[in-house]
């Protein structure tokens, strides 16, 4: 019986951490200093909610396995400094997805955009062939119930690699912890500016994650992205294999999506070029884990998407909803694009939430230039409290005008203001697309379908 804490439980993907160590049977504790729901719910259902909110340096004692350190505690923790008093093994996050997976064949997802939705794509496939896999994803999905799955007897792990920092002591990307023996990247584009000041510096992240794919092992890439594409033709990593992927034949008929392979029509129920490229490289990787191409596209049929990967919130005859993560220029593009296309009929209405560190940056806003140009109608909303939060200097509604360089963006900076403009408006023959990786300060989109639609 493993006996494991982990600081700051809380967090999306340590609260998934605690409850898939649970179902393998460790003795599970934690801390944390704000708990919120849908995390809150699914500890106390596990029996692993701390009794306390707070920090509790008594809870670190010898009998201790692991100690696993979440992202969003501080180094000087004082549970981190009484683990370290004791000479306890400390993890963070990533290293301990190593661990646990070392001797599985790991596959690793990694690319500035469309990690859930192939990670999700690639699970979906392996559970169609009843293939018993461990996994990290960074949403839920449909038909699992945790984000984590960790297990003795699965013989694959596959994980999403988020570029980001591994802990407050550990200052390295996430998947460069990872070594996978099957990798892909969907693409590079700049993000995370805080911690990569320069597109130079963040492309090199990539260029050591090739590096360290395991020996023999297979590299899967997106030819349609020139810096990747161009990365991926260095000669990085001579032991592994490289295969390259585009966007497969297809067409659109009555709003739906198919696939055309060997004379054979596959309907989906995703659509958009940017998916159906996600779909083309998880096919290459599902090829290099034993699955062929018929079991393949037979099981992508039913794959519905990830939560908040153009996710449907409602539609009618006359009107759809649609809500996505894309926050950061490129994603922009992509979601904004693919929706055009499957609706070429129909004006797009696109309103996205600055809310990521690096969009509410003055340095960076200047990336989003032309990002929404292809929506009819283009909205973008910041909240001037979550600059102050995060410590940065204060945009303006000027300032946002002139970066996405369209004169005929509306910008608020009340999310009242937003929903209160859309209920003002007529909706047929009209799609909304509302793109965040926020919520638009807890607004329920369920009950905005609603009202547009009264």
């Amino acid at each position: 019986m493993k006996k494991v804490h982990l600081i700051a439980i809380g967090g999306s993907a340590m609260h998934n951490m605690a409850l898939a160590l649970h179902e393998k049977g460790f003795t599970v504790s934690g801390s944390d200093d704000e708990i919120n729901e849908p995390s809150k719910s699914r500890l106390a259902r596990a029996g692993l909610l701390p009794p306390q909110i707070g920090w509790f340096p008594e809870k670190l004692h010898q009998d201790l396995d692991a100690v696993i350190l979440g992202m969003h505690a501080r180094a000087d923790n004082p549970e981190l400094l009484r683990a370290k008093e004791l000479g306890l093994k400390i993890y963070s996050y990533p290293e301990y997805i190593y661990e646990a997976t070392r001797d599985k064949t790991r596959i690793v997802v990694g690319g500035s955009h469309g990690k859930t939705t192939i990670t999700a794509m690639i699970l979906h496939v392996m559970k169609h062939c009843g293939i018993d896999t461990d996994f990290m994803v960074g949403a839920q999905l449909e038909g699992f119930n945790t984000m984590v799955k960790l297990s003795n007897s699965a013989r694959f792990a596959v994980i999403e690699g988020d570029e980001y920092l591994a802990s407050p002591i550990d200052r390295r990307p996430k998947f460069h912890l990872y070594k996978p023996d099957i990798a892909i990247i969907s693409g590079i584009a700049w993000d995370h500016i805080n911690v990569f000041p320069t597109f130079d510096i963040y492309v090199d992240q990539f260029r050591q994650f090739i590096k360290l794919i395991e020996p023999g092992g297979h590299l899967v890439y997106c030819r349609e992205d020139t810096v990747l594409n161009a990365l991926c033709n260095e000669s990085i990593n001579s032991s592994i294999s490289k295969t390259a992927y585009g966007i497969p034949a297809h067409e659109i008929t009555n709003g739906i999506t198919s696939l055309i392979i060997n004379n054979k029509r596959y309907a989906l129920q995703i659509f958009g070029n940017h998916n159906l490229m996600n779909l083309n490289g998880a096919r290459l990787v599902c090829n290099k884990a034993g699955i062929g191409d018929e079991q393949f596209y037979e099981a992508i049929r039913s794959f519905r998407g990830a939560a908040k990967r153009l996710e449907l919130v409602y539609k009618n005859e006359k009107f759809s909803f649609y809500k996505d993560f894309a926050h950061s220029p490129s994603k922009l593009k992509a979601t904004t694009d693919a929706v055009k296309q499957q609706f070429k009929n129909r004006k797009i209405v696109a309103c996205m939430e600055l809310h990521t560190f690096s969009s509410l940056t003055e340095e960076f806003l200047n990336e989003y230039k032309d990002s929404m140009n292809l929506a009819d109608e283009a909205i973008v909303y910041f909240n001037p409290h979550t600059i102050a939060h995060k410590k940065l200097k204060e945009i303006t509604k000027e300032q946002v005008m002139q970066s996405f360089n369209r004169p005929d963006l509306k910008v608020y900076t009340s999310s009242v203001d937003v929903t209160n403009y859309l209920q003002s408006q007529h909706w047929n023959d009209k799609v909304l697309l509302m793109m965040s990786s926020g919520n638009f300060d807890c607004v329920d989109f369920n009950a905005l379908a609603s009202e547009l639609t009264m």
